[in-house]
């Protein structure tokens, strides 16, 4: 059991007494940031049903799109703090801060002082891919050939200051290489030309990676973890093949700031009862989804970490938002 789960169960352990005390008495609306089918999607449809059964109220997934998941967190931050308000929220959470201001905008929100974080869900590791037909079979051959010749290496994100573009970039950082950033709107137009082959490249997480990988599509190159995963033990790790960087998306629960404690307590041990459901466990390890079991004050803790780590790429590869 790691340092941040004990601390996790511990909290949860001390905000016991006061669920009792706490009343979650109408439905609650847990909005997810971007399109119904993506894998934040997935993920809170999934939770929706346990969590509704421990709460004792409906949980409704609603999807409020745009902007990179910036509408969708801002309406719940001006939400009421009554706990009926919850974010799916995920890894952009760090990410939009720096980007505003790159672009000479003012930040529209910090995550870890803006919101409530109630409780942190799951964690994947970037995936580093190509097509199925490529003559790359490592990581290692692939920064040969962009150490060689920068200009030759087509690397594909899913969008100036995405996710994906920022892990591209620190990659590039922690390898010293440079290659040529493509980027698409969205992940989908961006993996359907790495299938044909018309850029080498992209980073992908493991739950859009699989059946893809699985019929011969796609092939990992290398894995942004700590340790190989489960599920492809036959590839091997960035720092395995020498490049020191272990990165990924994350999922968490957040509420508008100012819930009050009984109510977050409730929140707290039911989303916890819920991760541990046999309904989550069962699911999670096939979307790719390793548990991450930070409670409030671990998890924003983490979202100001990765929003510090972000902001120092943003800043240093120069990105501008389109």
């Amino acid at each position: 059991m790691s340092n941040f789960t004990r601390r996790a169960l511990v909290a949860t352990t001390l905000f016991a007494p006061a669920v009792a005390r706490a009343q979650i008495t109408r439905p609650v609306r847990l909005i997810v940031p971007f399109a119904a089918g993506g894998g934040s999607d997935t993920l809170a449809r999934l939770l929706s049903v346990p969590l509704s059964e421990r709460l004792g109220q409906p949980v409704v997934v609603e999807n409020r799109a745009g902007a990179g998941s910036q509408i969708g967190a801002e309406a719940v931050m001006r939400s009421a703090p009554d706990g009926t308000t919850l974010l799916l929220g995920d890894t952009p959470l760090a990410t939009i801060p720096a980007v505003q201001v790159a672009g000479g905008r003012p930040a529209p929100f910090d995550a870890a002082r803006d919101f409530t974080a109630v409780s942190a869900l799951a964690i994947a590791p970037a995936l580093v891919v190509v097509g199925g037909q490529s003559r790359f079979r490592t990581l290692t051959e692939l920064l040969a050939a962009a150490r060689a010749n920068p200009a030759a290496i087509d690397f594909a994100s899913a969008g100036v200051a995405s996710s994906t573009h920022l892990i591209l970039e620190l990659l590039q950082m922690r390898a010293g290489v440079r290659v040529t950033h493509v980027p698409y709107r969205g992940a989908a137009p961006a993996v359907q030309d790495v299938l044909a082959g018309t850029v080498q490249a992209t980073i992908m997480a493991l739950a859009t990676a699989a059946p893809l990988v699985q019929s011969g599509q796609i092939r990992v190159i290398g894995i942004a973890a700590e340790q190989r995963i489960a599920a492809m033990p036959d590839v091997p790790t960035l720092k395995e093949q020498g490049v020191d960087l272990v990165s990924g998306f994350w999922w968490g629960v957040l509420g508008p700031l100012g819930i009050p404690d009984p109510v977050l307590a409730q929140l707290v041990t039911a989303i916890e009862a819920s991760m541990a459901s046999e309904a989550m466990t069962s699911r999670l390890p096939a979307l790719g989804l390793n548990r991450l079991a930070l409670g409030p004050a671990d998890f924003r803790a983490m979202l100001a970490s990765e929003t510090r780590r972000w902001g120092e790429v943003v800043q240093a590869a120069g990105i501008k938002p389109e």
